[in-house]
């Protein structure tokens, strides 16, 4: 059975899967709860559905995402990324989490599908899945420079 503590190592592992072999930065769960992201803020969710169902949602300030952008395309420091490159980039971050994930579950839950990823200048996700939902929320630092905070919304559904 899938629960919040597991899905919390299952959320921070693939996090860190990803960033080492796809962005090339380092990731730390970070426990310095006051620290604000950087404003303006994106938020990139992607839905997932299936015996379990929900949402994932990656939120970091502009300046992180700018620098997560250009570290995964491979840019040299100082190239400017225009607005869609950054938000592009993390949608992908969104959906290659979302991926790791499934693959550490599949076994537990079963076949999950998954939506593409959407992109949004905000800050929270918020739970419209009913009685019955869990959130897992975790705060990262990537590189020690910038935060960003991760959160999983699910429920356990019909398998559809």
């Amino acid at each position: 059975m899938i629960t919040t503590v597991s899905l919390k190592d299952v959320l921070l592992d693939s996090t860190k899967e990803v960033f080492e072999t796809m962005v090339f930065m380092a990731v730390e769960e970070s426990l310095q709860d006051g620290t604000s992201l950087d404003a303006p803020a994106l938020l990139a969710t992607i839905t997932f559905k299936g015996r379990l169902e929900g949402c994932l949602g990656i939120c970091c300030g502009q300046t992180c995402a700018s620098a997560v952008a250009a570290s995964m395309l491979g840019m040299a420091s100082g190239e400017e990324l225009g607005a869609n490159d950054v938000s592009d980039a993390i949608g992908e971050i969104a959906n290659m989490l979302l991926g790791a994930v499934k693959s550490r579950i599949q076994n537990e839950v079963g076949n999950i599908e998954v939506s593409i990823p959407s992109v949004v200048e905000g800050r929270e996700l918020r739970s419209s899945l009913g009685e019955g939902s869990s959130q897992v929320r975790i705060r990262v630092s990537i590189e020690e420079e910038h935060i960003a905070e991760l959160s999983l919304l699910y429920r356990e559904g019909c398998n559809h």
